[in-house]
């Protein structure tokens, strides 16, 4: 007779087994994509933008022309993708889930980590992205820093870097991490 525990356990691994099917399928449904290609190199060049020159550029022009409360946000950015950083590294060692496809040559791949789970592209585009639409209370300004974030995070499965989890869950962990401590971090500036 097979006891409740063992059916259970059989069932969420059924659920696990068929949720990392999906992953699978899905992965090859967005970048073997037809109509993604007209799309491709905006994809590429998202997925560059995406370690970190975007959000750079953007912080930097901050600094540079802001005023001085620009400047306290882009600390607070700063400070939470620090802090968001730390957590998607640390759940890539705790994780270790292979890329989809680990590249060995190129300049690219010498800076790549060789885990995949969660997307550190996500976490941190989706976390900057909250903030920033917290900051910046527009809707213009919000529509264009999550369709960036978006963007970049479709661009890494698109590329093969990540499965789509990977990236879900990286685009949520980063808006969970921004969530909880973004008032923390306005506490301690204003």
């Amino acid at each position: 007779m097979i006891s409740a525990w063992t059916r259970v356990a059989n069932r969420f691994d059924g659920v696990i087994n068929g949720l990392l099917r999906w992953d699978v399928e899905a992965l090859y449904a967005v970048s073997e994509n037809t109509r993604l290609r007209c799309v491709a190199r905006l994809l590429v060049g998202a997925t560059y933008l995406g370690d970190g020159y975007l959000w750079g550029v953007l912080a930097l022009g901050l600094i540079l022309f802001g005023e001085p409360v620009d400047r306290s946000y882009v600390l607070i950015g700063g400070g939470i993708s620090i802090i968001n950083i730390a957590i998607f590294r640390l759940f890539k060692l705790l994780f270790a889930r292979p890329r989809p496809v680990f590249v060995t040559f190129g300049l690219r791949s010498r800076f790549m980590d060789r885990y995949s789970f969660p997307s550190g592209h996500a976490t941190t585009s989706f976390g900057l992205a909250l903030v920033i639409s917290h900051c910046y209370p527009l809707l213009a300004v919000q529509v264009v820093v999550y369709l960036a974030a978006g963007t970049i995070a479709l661009s890494r499965i698109y590329m093969k870097e990540h499965y789509p989890l990977d990236v879900i869950c990286g685009a949520l962990l980063g808006i969970c991490t921004s969530a909880s401590l973004l008032p923390v971090f306005e506490r301690l500036l204003f």
